[in-house]
């Protein structure tokens, strides 16, 4: 059985295992390339000092932070709490639906989850993992990926649909596709959507997902 521990804090784990390489940081501090991700983990969190990341940031930096909220310095504030859930999924999945393809074009996949989640997804994101699209009439419609992971698990992220295509399954079929890659593989897969979001849940819940736990990601800024 799979153990899901260190999900309770993601990015760490992420940034001390499989994504090792793109660690920015100190031993107890580090975040992840201002141009991949604005993601930032600490060994402890309940006893980290952030300041130790001042060399890799820069002010007025926004970053956020997935799990436990260390005490902030005064040089920081809060921006915003976003009380997510995490799921997770061990289980191959099967499903039909429209080609499936690898993603290669930067500009649309910017395009697409600008226009649908905005801040979340950077021009080098697709350096964490593979992102999956759906074309519609030459069109990318629908996407979604791998953002960050933890050995033996792979984070589902950018399930992103374009306004004039959902209800048509696109999310489901993208998804899936992603899980049953990664089962083959051994890996295990695990996410997080806000808590209102029903549509997304059903989504998920469909498709073999279970809860894990509420968890909250933290937007904070750098303001000296």
């Amino acid at each position: 059985m799979q153990n899901y521990a260190a999900l309770d804090n993601p990015v760490w784990h992420a940034l001390q295992t499989t994504h090792k390489t793109f660690a920015q940081g100190t031993e107890r501090v580090q975040r992840y390339p201002a141009d991949i991700l604005q993601f930032m983990g600490c060994a402890d969190p309940l006893h980290a000092d952030l300041n130790e990341i001042l060399p890799w940031t820069s002010v007025g930096e926004k970053m956020l932070m997935i799990g436990e909220l260390p005490v902030l310095p005064p040089n920081w504030a809060l921006v915003r709490q976003l009380d997510c859930i995490q799921m997770t999924c061990d289980q191959a999945v099967s499903v039909a639906g429209p080609d499936v393809v690898p993603l290669e074009n930067v500009e649309e996949m910017l395009t697409l989850t600008n226009l649908v989640q905005p801040g979340f997804f950077y021009r080098n994101t697709p350096l964490l993992g593979t992102y999956y699209g759906i074309y519609q009439e030459g069109q990318l419609v629908a996407i979604a990926g791998e953002r960050t992971k933890i050995t033996g698990m792979v984070e589902v992220s950018a399930v992103c649909t374009h306004p004039a295509f959902t209800g048509r399954g696109y999310a489901h079929q993208l998804v899936a596709h992603i899980v049953n890659k990664n089962v083959t593989q051994g890996n295990a897969l695990y996410l997080h959507f806000l808590t209102n979001n029903e549509r997304a849940r059903k989504v998920y819940e469909r498709l073999g997902f279970r809860d894990r736990r509420g968890i909250v990601f933290w937007e904070i800024i750098r303001n000296s």
